[in-house]
């Protein structure tokens, strides 16, 4: 998929387009784009980063990075995206400026979008200002119950799998693999150590069931309290792995949550959970 961060950097031609921040790319997200793939010119998202509550200075954890964004988006058939800088003179632009300096500039004759959508200051922009506009304007139903503030409950929940539901995937977690204590190895089970983008969303500490770089993984979320941690780590056992991870980029599924993080009896007693854990990682299945 090509991305550009100018208007001017994508050839001015026939395109169907949506439009939005697509945290988390779930499946309200996901009809949308079906639409646009279907409307038959080049499908194209036109998409913001930071993302707008972030640039307006409010709080919000994140489901998906830019490049998980963008590699999702990819995924579901978008061809071009267009990766617009959000800052206050963004946020200052009238609906119809946005639609001259942005939507007319890179060819667009087709929206597609929810009956919710709003664009432009204030919010103040909708699909039928669209219309009026000239574009032809494909109204997708919305998904009941489906959104991105939904599904950060959900996770914070420790509900995992309702979460993937709403998001037609499974969870993930992302980050950096950073050097750690070593502790893993040491009990037979080496792990890589994640460090999350700080304006991600990580899920309620527990073990869980997953997957990372192809293999099965046991995943651990918390501060491991066996040993007195009070720093939230992000820990995978890759099942059948071998090999150095460090200063890798690496996304997690998360399937299944197995536990609550526990401190144990002795280290013996840690490591026979652990096995256990294990095993069940290799039973889980991946959600559809």
């Amino acid at each position: 998929m090509k991305v550009v961060q100018r208007p001017e950097e994508l050839e001015r031609q026939k395109r169907a387009v949506a439009i939005g921040t697509f945290d988390g790319v779930h499946l309200g997200h996901r009809r949308v784009l079906e639409a646009v793939v279907a409307a038959g010119l080049t499908p194209t998202v036109v998409t913001f980063d930071p993302h707008p509550r972030l640039a307006l200075g409010y709080g919000v954890e994140l489901l998906t990075t830019l490049e998980r964004r963008l590699e999702l988006l990819a995924a579901a058939g978008i061809e071009e995206s267009l990766v617009v800088e959000f800052d206050l003179e963004v946020a200052r632009l009238s609906p119809e400026a946005f639609v001259d300096d942005v939507l007319r500039r890179i060819g667009a004759e087709v929206i597609a979008a929810g009956s919710n959508f709003r664009f432009g200051q204030g919010r103040s922009g909708d699909l039928a200002l669209l219309e009026r506009l000239g574009f032809d304007v494909r109204t997708v139903p919305l998904a009941q119950g489906v959104s991105s503030s939904r599904i950060r409950e959900l996770l914070r929940a420790g509900e995992i799998e309702r979460a993937g539901k709403l998001l037609g995937r499974p969870p993930e977690v992302e980050g950096t693999v950073v050097a750690g204590d070593a502790r893993g190895g040491t009990l037979g089970f080496p792990t890589a150590n994640l460090r999350p983008d700080p304006i991600l969303l990580v899920p309620a500490f527990g073990i869980y069931a997953g997957a990372a770089q192809g293999r099965r993984a046991a995943i651990s979320i918390g501060t491991n309290p066996h040993y007195g941690g009070d720093e939230r780590r992000i820990e995978a056992f890759l099942l059948d792995f071998e090999g150095d991870l460090y200063g890798r980029r690496l996304v997690v599924e998360l399937w299944k949550r197995l536990r609550d993080e526990r401190a144990f009896e002795s280290e013996q007693d840690l490591i026979d959970q652990i096995a256990l854990d294990v095993d069940e990682t290799r039973r889980a299945v991946r959600p559809s």
